[in-house]
């Protein structure tokens, strides 16, 4: 799938702590119909072929939507249901590895809190950043706190689009205009809403204008 910037726009990460009654195959599927431009599937706790059949699934729901879908941390998996990309965080598989895993055609994202790892993420291949946490979270507690300022020379000093994360919610997310992020990565804001197509909405049309505010 060709990526661009514009696909980081809205970039939904699911979270199966906030499913309550409902599957997370349709939290996705609510969160794709609200304007989501891409999902990654994050799974800590399912075994590998229960991870890989629903990977699968979702895979197939971002295919009738026309998004990117991305798989967390595993490349096993993405290689198994035939992931548009994968994202890793600093602890994982360094990207230049992922990439000689997958492919020149794969998505790969990585995680980053400071300039340096950017630059490096930047050097070894990474298509994207996602750079957090950006505001306090209760979905990732030991992420480190990434300030204003340091997002901003992030963007500044990468030619890869960065995708902000950690803690955003409608209220907060107008802070984090003018710092040249290319969309939000949202978790709880999304997907612990009543009603989650309609956050989607509201955030999608939040991001758009937070991207489009220059500093």
């Amino acid at each position: 799938m060709k990526f661009g910037r514009e696909q980081l726009l809205l970039y939904a990460v699911t979270d199966r702590a906030w499913t309550g009654a409902q599957t997370l195959y349709a939290q996705a599927e609510s969160a794709l119909r609200g304007g989501a431009t891409c999902l990654q599937l994050r799974e800590k706790d399912l075994d590998m072929d229960a991870f890989a059949d629903e990977a699968v699934q979702i895979r197939a729901l971002c295919r009738r939507y026309g998004v990117p879908f991305i798989v967390n941390d595993s490349v096993e998996i993405a290689l198994r249901c035939g992931a548009d990309g994968i994202h890793v965080g600093q602890r994982d598989m360094p990207p230049d590895e992922v990439r000689a895993r997958v492919g020149p055609d794969c998505i790969v994202g990585v995680s980053a809190q400071t300039v340096e790892q950017a630059l490096r993420a930047e050097r070894l291949g990474a298509d994207y950043l996602g750079v957090g946490a950006v505001f306090s979270t209760s979905t990732k507690r030991d992420a480190a706190p990434v300030s204003r300022e340091t997002l901003r020379e992030i963007c500044a000093a990468v030619s890869i689009p960065v995708c902000a994360i950690g803690g955003i919610t409608l209220e907060n997310a107008p802070a984090l205009a003018g710092t040249g992020i290319a969309g939000l990565a949202v978790v709880s804001a999304l997907f612990a809403a009543p009603d989650v197509a309609a956050a989607a909405r509201a955030l999608r049309c939040a991001a758009e204008k937070i991207v489009n505010e220059k500093g």
